[in-house]
């Protein structure tokens, strides 16, 4: 039985700024006049709450991002000498007036014994012509040069102070600020703070001793608050010791958090799942191709994982092209072995209908009732298919982001599969794990076991870090007959080169798919769009079919054009990212990726493995516009020397860092905020052995240490 139900798809749902007190100066924020705020917003402490900062603990740990020398003084005459650095000096004010040529500015002329300097200010407040009258003592810091109005500093931060004032014993903490948060607020709130806290330490002295570590309290007040004579280098490169403590007590909070939650979760109820019995042989049996070695071995980890009476939390890996489908397909066989319904959620239409088209067609030979959620369906058909699935007719059902709707009912959920389980939010995995009530049994809330599929490969220190409540599994060898990739990385100006290619590939009987970063004409990024691409490659190449799939094309429209490149009626495909993961079309061998440039090394990847599917040699062609940045010529030159998925990964991570590489906002997960992982691996290993310990022998001081460093925020590492 095939049911086809479509569901509308629910979505996934500074600047350092100057004090702004009487005596600093501070550019107008513009000419227009701001919309009026309440008078709740433009308190101080929601303007803190915005940054994170609810309570003195998190005052305390707002570090620094850098800090400013006042603690020295130099003439005017020595600083001259110094070049291009920032220096500071005294003065008193001898000359202030606004000119209007060359343009408006405010020039205030500032000397001591040994010469003069002007302050040009290009935005000013009138306030400040007053502020500096002739006559006022100040102390200016900023980069002085040689220029027009001979030695100068443009927009130099200065304070008005009395003749013998003293100078500050510490650098100054310039801390990470919101709109509206001045650097004077901040360095009081966090000093009122620092005069509450209770400095006890979490870890113990032996500990410390064991570990090499400075003491908490020693090390949040030096960075605070450095001495003059700090290693500067130390503080910037964050290598000093007391950076080294900030990031081993971030990095070890992490830990026990992941491997308290994992504690947590094994302690739950889940229905064990031991059956593979006739759909699991039969399934086996009508499989068109042998498992690799690879497959067989995470295989066999997820069904001892499936037989447990705790919640399997599972991550399967594999590379482009490495065979995951087929493992959650007999994942899935297990769980309808075992009397219960699985469930497989993927991100796009067309990954959960080439899921759908696949597994069904292994599936429904065997008499299991399969169920596919998506874009739209006739009112009659959704209600029947909803029926099907909560009734249990439906063993397998396979969707999108409908799956988590409140009409969508199970009978008796006993697996949860997520492919490209990154693309989700917390929130979206849960409501779809949270469906596992049974309805004649609401008291039992058994949890399903928990199948997480990536062609992202993620590094094991980042796997380690993030991912510390799941086991891993890793599909480390691809089928065998897959052509290679040979990649290569073409000037945009070789266009016609490239379109030559591409009509002689489809004269030999190749498919080609052509990828293009926009859908419609934006005149902010030049880009060559999906649209005008198809247009100017028909009229190029009348003699070619050439089709066009982009993500805001119906799905009926969407899967009219694929199932047409798929049958080998379309010659040459132009899309956008849309099928960056699920579409397998083995003649196709022949790829084109337009402003390469703009994609990030992952997209590149998963495009990539469009091609290579079959016996065929493939090439993918990264057309590129020049001139290139930095980042841009890493990851072209990276997608050219290898093809390894776990290589790219990894150099990926040491570009992007772990923040974007995982994607905050979609993966839910805590980013560290002081630790590097390209930098600190051995802190991590270090934290994950401390932690193993510690939750062990000293329960006690786990409490402790994760009430300082998450208060309460656990939440956002569990899922």
């Amino acid at each position: 039985m095939r049911v086809r139900l479509t569901i509308m798809a629910l979505r996934p749902t500074n600047a350092d700024r100057m004090p702004a007190t009487a005596k600093k100066n501070s550019p107008p924020a513009s000419k227009k006049k701001a919309a009026p705020a309440s008078k709740a917003a433009a308190k101080p402490e929601n303007k803190l709450a915005k940054l994170g900062l609810h309570n003195d603990m998190d005052l305390v740990l707002h570090l620094p991002l850098r800090y400013e020398d006042e603690t020295t003084l130099m003439s005017i005459a020595e600083a001259s000498l110094r070049g291009l650095q920032t220096v500071q000096v005294e003065g008193v004010v001898t000359a202030c007036e606004v000119q209007f040529r060359p343009r408006r500015q405010l020039i205030v002329t500032v000397g001591d014994d040994s010469g003069q300097l002007t302050m040009r200010f290009i935005n000013f407040y009138g306030s400040q012509t007053k502020q500096l009258a002739e006559g006022t003592r100040v102390r200016v810091r900023g980069e002085l040069r040689h220029g027009f109005f001979g030695a100068e500093m443009v927009h130099p931060s200065y304070k008005v102070v009395n003749e013998g004032a003293p100078l500050p014993d510490v650098l100054t903490p310039v801390y990470p600020a919101g709109e509206g948060l001045s650097q004077a607020y901040l360095r009081k709130a966090i000093a009122n703070a620092m005069s509450r806290l209770d400095w006890s330490d979490t870890l113990p002295p032996s500990m410390l001793e064991t570990l090499n570590l400075a003491g908490f309290e020693p090390s949040v007040r030096l960075l605070h608050n450095p001495p003059p004579d700090v290693d500067e280098h130390a503080l910037i490169e964050r290598s000093h010791p007391a950076w080294i403590r900030m990031k081993f007590d971030e990095l070890l909070a992490q830990q026990l958090s992941l491997k308290r939650a994992q504690a947590a979760r094994r302690a739950k109820t889940s229905r064990a799942l031991p059956v593979t019995g006739r759909i699991t042989e039969e399934l086996t049996k009508v499989l068109p191709f042998q498992l690799t070695g690879a497959q067989q071995r995470v295989l066999d980890e997820i069904r001892a994982d499936l037989r447990q009476s705790f919640p399997m939390q599972r991550l399967l890996q594999g590379d482009v092209g490495s065979g995951k489908t087929v493992v959650a397909a007999l994942a899935a066989a297990q769980a309808i072995d075992s009397g219960c319904q699985a469930v497989l959620m993927a991100p796009t239409e067309i990954l959960a209908e080439q899921h759908f088209r696949k597994i069904a067609a292994w599936m429904e030979p065997l008499n299991v009732g399969v169920a596919w959620l998506s874009g739209s369906q006739k009112k009659k058909e959704k209600i029947e298919a909803l029926a099907h699935i909560e009734s249990g007719a439906a063993r397998l059902v396979i969707g999108t982001h409908a799956l988590i709707q409140d009409t969508v009912q199970f009978e008796n959920l006993g697996l949860v599969i997520v492919d490209e389980q990154h693309r989700f939010g917390v929130g979206q995995r849960l409501a779809l794990r949270n469906k596992s009530f049974n309805p004649t049994d609401r008291e039992v809330a058994a949890v399903p076991h928990q199948l997480m599929m990536s062609a992202t490969p993620i590094p094991r220190t980042l796997a380690m870090t993030y991912y510390a409540d799941l086991e891993v599994s890793v599909i480390d060898e691809l089928p065998p007959g897959r052509s290679p990739i040979v990649t290569r990385v073409i000037d945009q100006n070789r266009r016609d080169e490239v379109i030559e290619r591409v009509h002689a590939a489809a004269l030999e009987g190749k498919q080609i798919y052509w990828v293009c970063p926009l859908i419609e004409e934006s005149e902010a990024l030049q880009l060559q769009t999906a649209t005008d691409t198809h247009a100017a490659l028909s009229a190029a190449l009348p003699d070619l079919q050439i089709g066009l799939v982009h993500g805001r094309m119906k799905p009926v429209e969407k899967q009219i054009v694929m199932e047409g490149f798929s049958r080998g009626a379309i010659h040459l495909l132009v899309a956008t990212t849309v099928i960056e993961v699920g579409v397998d079309v083995p003649n196709a061998s022949l790829m084109v990726i337009e402003h390469a440039e703009r994609f990030g090394l992952s997209q590149l990847h998963q495009l990539r493995g469009r091609v290579g599917r079959g016996s065929a040699a493939s090439v993918c062609l990264l057309l590129y516009q020049g001139p290139l940045g930095g980042t841009a010529k890493q990851r072209l030159a990276t997608m050219r020397e290898t093809t390894d998925g776990f290589e790219i990964a990894r150099r990926d991570l040491d570009i992007r860092g772990p923040g974007e590489f995982l994607g905050a906002r979609q993966s839910g997960e805590a980013m560290l905020r002081f630790a590097d992982l390209a930098t600190d691996q051995w802190l991590v290993e270090k934290a994950r052995d401390t932690a193993q310990a510690l939750l062990q022998h000293a329960p006690d001081i786990v409490d402790r240490h994760l009430a300082r460093w998450l208060g309460g925020r656990e939440d956002f590492l569990k899922v």
